[in-house]
């Protein structure tokens, strides 16, 4: 397949199905149309024919969580100002150490119509718009991880034809203090159990119905295999549980998952639990990560992973290519705390070295089977599942990175040799020689060196590397 001779597509609208602005929810409902296809005006006529009191423009931060700023519109006016142009804001406050500099601080909040809905926890009726960030000049500001997101999803179609999807399979604790009624699990035996033999069934239930209801596409939610018992030190007992996504284009993917946590932590504080993402919440026991899966899409079709039988077709060579020399680096955007390095060596289905497979579940790249009916049609699409990242990273800034990791791929020299050196599964017996990094100073050493595959196009900006470099350094 010579995909490196195809035009790239103008737009990412050429794909299909595409899942950026659901149908589903309760204002889509009120205005009677999808959310592609909203105005301004149709969002001004639900907020007074539904008495909405607050608008909220929601956006995330250089740490990864969601922001807000809100708003009590004094008539039709005010509101239409809000939902056309947004709001100014302190950058350097937003996106702390990430380069900003006080003194040209000055950012614009700018809402996305199509991505509003209504917010399922605040206690006066609230319309939430996602918003974008701008500079002083009126442009996408650069260090925005949104901006670097969207800046890396167009580089690459336009580099390598292809649109990349992506979704984010979710792990979370949560913990409780234990009373009489309790049936306990057992410690890391926890997975697909159901009620009562778990407490968080009812959340992870309430939370799936919240997201749908928000417009954030879902495929499924289960308890996991993680169950930590009380001790003297920790009177909790925690369980854990995942959340898997859709497939999305690259930046809703990534905003996708940065809602659902909000959600999750929302949840467990209203019911009175404690939520952690933290890559190990308790040494010994299994822990969260936050894989990636892929599914590349040319000319509007999603791409399977082989060409024939033990033949990866060109897309799935550059993207695994990619990860595997790059996934030591992109550490720096998916594995951003102490605990992240304790997960890579307690050996808990958690990936330490660098190698891809097929179905293995301690591969840094995996190749989940594909389900089929009894007729043998698929359903859903192949992925590529990327297994190194965990619950402290930065989604926006992970993609941005596995999508320069994508453009880097098709052109890396020797790909055959590093594919073949990193194969790891039940056809070529082979294992990893190359470990991932240890230590946050390793990170910032390899980023330095491979720096210019992310700052190509100027997707990462060069002062935002020097600030991620200094940080890393700083943490070692």
């Amino acid at each position: 397949m010579a995909i490196a001779k195809q035009t790239a597509p103008k737009s990412a609208k050429s794909a299909p199905n595409r899942e950026k602005n659901p149908t589903s929810g309760k204002l889509s409902q009120w205005i009677g149309k999808s959310a592609a296809n909203w105005t301004t005006d149709d969002l001004i006529k639900a907020f007074y024919s539904h008495d909405l009191s607050l608008v909220s423009l929601m956006h995330i931060g250089g740490d990864g969580w969601l922001k807000t700023l809100d708003f009590a519109p004094r008539d039709r006016a005010h509101l239409q100002d809000i939902l056309l142009g947004g709001e100014r804001a302190d950058g350097s406050s937003i996106f702390a150490g990430m380069g900003i500099p006080t003194g040209q601080s000055d950012i614009v909040l700018r809402p996305r119509i199509e991505s509003a809905f209504i917010d399922p926890f605040s206690t006066m009726p609230t319309l939430v718009l996602m918003c974008q960030h701008f500079g002083r000049d009126g442009k996408p500001l650069p260090e925005s991880p949104d901006t670097i997101l969207n800046n890396a999803y167009r580089h690459a179609m336009a580099t390598t034809g292809v649109d990349l999807y992506a979704l984010g399979e979710v792990e979370y604790y949560i913990a409780k203090r234990p009373d009489e009624s309790d049936c306990y699990g057992s410690s890391d035996r926890g997975y697909h159990s159901a009620s009562p033999f778990v407490f968080g069934e009812g959340l992870r239930r309430q939370a799936l119905a919240i997201l749908n209801d928000i417009g954030i596409p879902v495929k499924y939610g289960h308890s996991e295999v993680g169950y930590m018992s009380p001790t003297e030190d920790d009177p909790y007992v925690w369980e854990q549980h995942e959340i898997e996504l859709a497939l999305q284009p690259l930046p809703r993917a990534a905003e996708a998952v940065v809602v659902t946590q909000w959600v999750l932590r929302n949840l467990a504080h209203r019911n009175g639990m404690k939520c952690s993402f933290e890559p190990v919440v308790r040494k010994g026991h299994a822990g969260s990560g936050l894989h990636f899966h892929m599914s590349p899409v040319v000319k509007g079709k999603h791409l399977p992973v082989y060409r024939k039988e033990d033949e990866l077709n060109d897309v799935s060579k550059w993207l695994i290519g990619g990860l595997v020399q790059q996934g030591g680096v992109l550490m720096a955007f998916g594995n951003r705390t102490e605990s992240s390095f304790t997960r890579l060596t307690q050996a808990k289905e958690a990936p330490n070295s660098v190698t891809w497979g097929r179905y293995n579940r301690k591969a840094l790249i995996r190749l989940p089977i594909l389900v089929k009916d009894a007729k043998g049609r698929a359903i859903g699409h192949e992925t590529i599942e990327y297994r190194l990242p965990d619950g402290s990273a930065n989604p926006q800034l992970l993609l941005a990175g596995i999508a320069q990791a994508l453009v880097f791929g098709k052109n890396a020299p020797d790909l055959d040799k590093w594919l073949e050196k990193t194969a790891a599964n039940q056809h070529s017996g082979q294992t990893a020689t190359v470990s991932v990094p240890k230590s946050f100073g390793e990170i910032a050493n390899i980023l330095e060196q491979h720096r210019s595959i992310y700052e190509k196009s100027n997707v990462f900006p060069a002062h935002l590397v020097d600030k991620l470099i200094e940080n890393l350094r700083l943490k070692s």
